[in-house]
């Protein structure tokens, strides 16, 4: 949340209450809903698991791609998973798949949590739930620290390289994640799972489903804990989170209700360090310090961030007949919380406060605070009959949000009223979309796809400039691709497509208010066989006047961008799946990439060509498995990423050395014939080397900064099902 917040909006008191009316509104509607779906009764009918996962499949058929699409893909379902998942979160389990790297603000993967793909940040990193778009509207980042243990309720998880197929959301410049929830099971279960580790790292967790209840419905949800001190100094989370999801299925309907989300409270740790405290103390925070009276230096205990959101969703996926499906979905998001900050020596009028006799700045704490509501639909209709696959599909999505900031402590009084602001900002987003993609077999051997999007947007903000804001975009997003079946072990594919997306409220602080342009070209091979599979692909991916990161952070923390008139990514990806034998398989993946400003001018001096920021040229993932006896599972996991500059025009200081980290992996699973459907016992042992590496980082003018990564460390579980 630190993003969207430090981003601004505020309310007055009228705009809160006429907010919590707003919410009174649509929480009855939604539990009404949630009530009626329930409530819904059918003659008893057997019910074939087989039909029940074709209903489930109709939820994401608009947004995930098969083998036959030419898009670059990876799959991390439930089973991938479940060895290591032990409270990180989800970027942390996605950090093996091709072109990803991963960092955490607390070093240990709990907490603040982000993503890169092929050098892309989360920003330009689509995300969807069940086919609804999740990225905040404002910052378009995703922030996973408000899904604490959601890998417990995701089903499956695809992450598509590039742009992508057409999704409903912010546009995809690096990739897309699309995640589907649990399906719905025919059976009765229950779960109970804890896990604890370094840094005081604990996860509590509860999970049941119901089964189908007379063949129609099941109910099932989760219920998690989970607290870290976090590898930095008083990088502390504790985090809670919920999931429930009610589903009616008939003989060609299946209707889900989900409530989800949570609450986090984490203590800020995205100052960073610079070089000298990094070879003194790498784990060193400097979030909450200051000096009192005395001239001591002291921490504020309360130097933290606070967010709650609460996400429903209402779908109703039909099977209309043998030919036709459709989807259709509601969605409504609240979140609200803040973060708190001490500040010396602030300047009176700076935060509206009239200046006392002979004093013009005080300590004082201060809160910004983000309250916001994002809604829409989403809608899909599929037909699919012989050489024929088409969907029409689209959404619509507002965003309303109110940015404000208060001091609610003084070492010095002044002339303030109890609840004034210093700021007071409101933002409005509407977001609309409709796409078709149809794929096409035109022989037995060769696929045609096309992927036609029409995008609206309209963002209306004000605190950000000294005008008001008020900017509207209509992008057309076209995309084609063929896919050749050499024989029925290979295929080829090759693609085209381009993108347009808007700036970010962060760049309208900064004056940048260009919207940027992608061509995005992929030329890729599939091999599957027996004992080995292969997926390789050639990438070029060129930019008009791509929203680059800087390396620096503004006033309040949030990542600068420029624009760069010309640049362009190319690439070189290969995933491969190995069985050395029938117990061990090892899973391969590179990425070597060059990532080039072109004739980088900035400041009106010329740079020539050079990297871009965060973008290193070579990463690197390996998984070795070895199930030596039943029920053992084995691993070893690997990660190298290459060097890295933080900024654009390539300074020494500027450089992130390349890392190389090793994970160590056990499991063990029994299946007793009594109380218990199985027992699991896991171990995670990360960095079993104790490389001492970075991950991340910025630069402050010309001075880096760091977010160093814990070093040796572990997280063990035990799951109990039922």
């Amino acid at each position: 949340m630190k993003t969207i917040i430090s981003q601004k909006v505020g309310k007055s008191e009228s705009q809160k209450a006429a907010n919590f009316l707003r919410l009174s509104i649509y929480k009855p509607f939604f539990y009404s809903l949630f009530s009626i779906f329930l409530s819904l009764h059918a003659f008893a009918q057997e019910k074939d698991s087989t039909q029940v996962n074709r209903l489930d499949e109709v939820v994401i058929s608009a947004v995930r791609v098969t083998a036959k699409t030419p898009v670059t893909f990876s799959n991390l379902d439930k089973k991938d998973i479940k060895y290591r998942n032990l409270g990180q979160d989800i970027p942390v389990l996605m950090n093996y798949m091709p072109s990803v790297v991963t960092t955490s603000d607390a070093g240990n993967g709990v907490g603040y949590t982000g993503i890169r793909v092929r050098g892309s940040d989360a920003t330009r990193v689509n995300v969807t739930i069940n086919g609804i778009p999740y990225n905040d509207s404002e910052s378009q980042g995703t922030f996973w620290v408000n899904l604490p243990d959601f890998a417990s309720s995701v089903q499956s998880l695809q992450l598509q390289r590039g742009v992508g197929t057409s999704t409903n959301g912010s546009g995809a410049f690096g990739a897309s994640i699309n995640m589907l929830t649990d399906n719905t099971s025919t059976k009765a279960s229950a779960e109970i799972s804890g896990s604890a580790g370094s840094f005081n790292t604990y996860k509590e967790n509860i999970k049941f489903s119901t089964g189908l209840l007379n063949d129609h419905i099941e109910i099932s949800g989760r219920l998690s804990n989970l607290t870290s001190d976090g590898y930095i100094d008083r990088a502390s989370s504790d985090l809670n989170s919920y999931f429930l999801q009610g589903s009616y299925t008939g003989k060609s309907t299946l209707i889900k209700a989900l409530v989800f989300g949570g609450s986090e409270k984490t203590y800020q740790s995205w100052n960073g360090i610079d070089a000298e405290t990094l070879k003194s103390d790498r784990a060193f925070n400097s979030a909450g310090m200051f000096t009192d009276e005395n001239g001591n230096p002291r921490y504020y205990d309360n130097e933290t961030d606070n967010y709650n959101q609460t996400n429903y969703q209402l779908i109703w996926s039909e099977l209309i007949n043998k030919d036709w499906t459709s989807n259709f979905a509601l969605h409504y998001t609240h979140g609200e919380g803040y973060y708190e900050n001490y500040k010396e020596d602030a300047d009176f009028e700076d935060y509206n406060l009239i200046p006392i006799e002979g004093v013009e700045s005080t300590d004082l704490v201060r809160q910004k605070w983000l309250d916001n509501d994002f809604y829409g639909m989403t809608f899909s209709l599929n037909y699919k009959k012989e050489k024929w696959d088409v969907i029409f599909a689209g959404g619509w999505n507002k965003y309303e949000g109110n940015h404000f900031g208060k001091v609610i402590w003084s070492r010095y009084a002044s002339q303030s009223e109890l609840g004034d602001l210093f700021y007071d900002d409101d933002a409005v987003k509407t977001d609309g979309n409709v796409f078709a993609k149809a794929s096409y077999q035109l022989t037995n051997k060769l696929n045609l796809f096309v992927d036609l999007q029409y995008r609206g947007v309209n963002y209306q903000a004000d605190g950000v400039q000294p005008e008001y804001i008020d900017q509207t975009y209509h992008f057309f997003n076209p995309k084609a691709g063929i896919t050749y079946e050499i024989n029925q072990k290979n295929n080829l594919y090759f693609s085209y497509a381009r993108a347009n997306r808007e700036p970010n409220r962060t760049d309208f602080e900064g004056g940048n208010v260009v919207p940027e342009t992608l061509n995005d070209f992929e030329l890729g091979w599939r091999n599957v066989s027996e004992k080995l599979q292969i997926n390789a692909n050639v990438y070029y991916m060129g930019y008009i006047n791509q929203l680059i990161l800087t390396g620096s952070l503004d006033d309040v923390g949030s990542p600068i961008r420029a624009n760069s008139e010309d640049s362009y990514r190319l690439g070189l990806e290969v995933d491969v799946t190995i069985a050395v034998a029938k117990s061990f398989y090892i899973k391969p993946n590179f990425t070597l990439s060059s990532n080039k400003n072109v004739d980088l001018t900035v400041d009106g001096f010329s740079y020539g060509n050079t990297d871009i920021a965060y973008s290193p040229d070579l990463i690197i993932g390996n998984i070795f498995v070895y199930k030596p006896i039943a029920n053992l599972y084995v691993s070893l996991l690997q990660k190298f990423v290459g060097k890295q500059y933080m900024n654009n025009i390539e300074l020494p200081e500027a450089k992130l050395d390349s890392y190389f980290v090793n994970d160590f992996n056990i499991a063990y699973e029994i299946f007793p014939k009594t109380v218990f459907k199985s027992i699991m016992v896991n171990v995670l042992v990360n960095n079993i080397f104790d490389t001492e590496y970075v991950a991340n980082g910025y630069m402050w003018d010309v001075y880096p900064y760091y977010y160093p990564q814990a070093g040796i460390n572990f997280l063990a579980g035990l799951t109990l099902k039922f």
